[in-house]
């Protein structure tokens, strides 16, 4: 210890710890600007490489073979460079194709190279691709966040809700901004709802699963309660959630209807916004006027926009959705409740005596064709026998029942038909 060259943490000066905070600051900045400098640079000549095979390809009629030699080459030039596989040297193509005049101004030129694979494989449209790099950039979106988004199509749910925003929020800025923060509908198929759900059961599903519900409600809000309590005179009344946005800098309150929007509706929630606009609201810290979003399964947009009229509240009428419907060939092959009811029925009369189901054999089917089978095997029959109670022997009949996944039906779980 020299003593003179060293200083003891009690003999700092004051404000040090000040100017270390403000350094590292400014360190980390720099880091995450040549970071991006960097990025940017990467996609520019990616972009570069595409285009020049694009313009080869297109002129001579080069194909995949030559990617393929060009890739090799590339590598053994530069030994330490990744991203010249023939795969990435494909998305570059595809790059220059998705955007022909130029990327260095665009925000999709600031993603990282993953993010924009992604892009170029799920989104064809031009203008949907622009937004989702648009909003992953402005929102620092994460690869998987960015896929979540693309595949609940948010791009075609971004501020759809019918509102009155433009006649009650001050300021054409604000105005766009209110309406980009509602979507319609909201996708929260992340919810494990009965059938017969009540508001009550939906609102405790979102507060459960808050974490999901926040990121599909999109950045910028912070949640402040549910059941918020709202004294009035001598009633109190709840609102059902209630949310603070730090772009807008408002509240924002959410009531939950299970069945499609009512006119009344609209009239509860006014009543509601106006109380925290007068309980809660500082506008002299910069607040804007709080945002009221009734959220429905469904709506009648017309009765909605004879709803909306003359309420100088700011309002907005959405839906969800709790449920992602199946695309139509995995529907058409799951069996209906009737032929699922028969199964049951069926293994019940076999098995009179056991309390649990070890295979379910499968209806016969009417169109089923009526060909000849070969003999089963011994191994066959021993399988076959183990499905059925130990006292009963397998079935004798030379034309084989088909099992469960033959005849469309998935085997359940350890049962002898699962495998």
């Amino acid at each position: 210890m020299t003593g003179e060259a060293e200083l003891r943490a009690d003999a700092l000066p004051a404000g040090y710890a000040t100017l270390l905070e403000q350094v590292k600051t400014q360190v980390r900045s720099a880091r995450m600007q040549a970071a991006r400098v960097v990025n940017t640079e990467l996609v520019a000549l990616y972009w570069q490489i595409g285009r020049l095979i694009l313009a080869r390809q297109q002129a001579e009629g080069w194909g995949t073979r030559v990617i393929d030699r060009l890739a090799a080459d590339l590598r053994a030039e530069f030994p330490g460079m990744r991203g010249f596989s023939p795969r990435n040297l494909v998305y570059m193509r595809t790059l220059a194709a998705a955007y022909p005049q130029t990327i260095t101004q665009q925000a999709a030129a600031q993603l990282p190279w993953g993010h924009l694979m992604m892009l170029l494989d799920t989104v064809p449209d031009q203008q949907a691709r622009d937004w989702y790099a648009a909003q992953a950039l402005g929102h620092g979106w994460s690869r998987n966040v960015l896929s979540h988004h693309i595949s609940t199509e948010r791009y075609r749910r971004f501020g759809k809700a019918p509102n009155n925003f433009a006649g009650s929020i001050a300021g054409g800025a604000d105005t766009d901004l209110a309406r980009e923060l509602v979507s319609d509908p909201y996708d929260l198929d992340f919810l494990s709802l009965h059938p017969d759900y009540s508001e009550r059961d939906l609102e405790d599903a979102l507060v459960a699963q808050l974490t999901e519900f926040l990121a599909e409600l999109g950045a910028g809000f912070s949640f402040v309660g549910r059941q918020y309590r709202l004294p009035v005179g001598d009633e109190d009344f709840f609102v059902d959630l209630l949310f603070f946005h730090l772009g807008l800098r408002c509240f924002v309150v959410f009531e939950l209807k299970v069945g499609p929007a009512q006119p009344g509706h609209l009239g509860q929630l006014h009543f509601y916004v106006n109380v925290v606009d007068d309980l809660l609201r500082r506008p002299e810290h910069g607040a804007g006027p709080t945002i009221g979003i009734l959220l429905a399964t469904d709506r009648n947009d017309v009765v909605v926009e004879y709803a909306l009229r003359g309420y100088d509240t700011p309002l907005a009428v959405s839906t969800y959705t709790t449920h992602r419907a199946l695309p139509g060939e995995v529907r058409d092959a799951l069996p209906s409740p009737e032929e699922l009811g028969d199964v049951i029925q069926q293994w019940r009369r076999r098995n009179p005596s056991t309390g649990a189901p070890r295979a379910l054999p499968a209806p016969p089917s009417p169109t089923a064709t009526r060909t000849a089978r070969p003999r089963r095997s011994s191994s066959a029959r021993t399988w076959r026998a183990q499905c059925y109670n130990s006292s009963t022997p397998p079935p004798t009949a030379t034309r084989r029942t088909r099992t469960p996944d033959e005849a469309g039906f998935p085997a359940f779980p350890g049962s002898c038909l699962s495998g």
